[in-house]
């Protein structure tokens, strides 16, 4: 996909600099590969203890156990 965005230049030769990127595409779909991962990370974290399911390690070992 084509774009013309405008950036700013400092953040962005930062961002070059510290991925050690050769090119201005690869800084970019580095960049959106790091934020996609991030707000993943984030919703996943955002599960932990929503669960309905309240089972001790003894009783969630057992129904590995049944299952094999």
């Amino acid at each position: 996909m084509r774009a013309t965005v405008d950036i700013d230049e400092r953040l962005f030769e930062e961002a070059r600099r510290l991925s050690r990127a050769r090119t201005k595409k690869e800084v970019i779909n580095l960049t959106l590969r790091e934020y996609v991962r991030r707000k993943k990370l984030e919703h996943l974290l955002s599960l932990y203890g929503t669960s309905p399911v309240d089972l001790t390690t003894e009783e969630l070992e057992r129904l590995r156990d049944e299952d094999d």
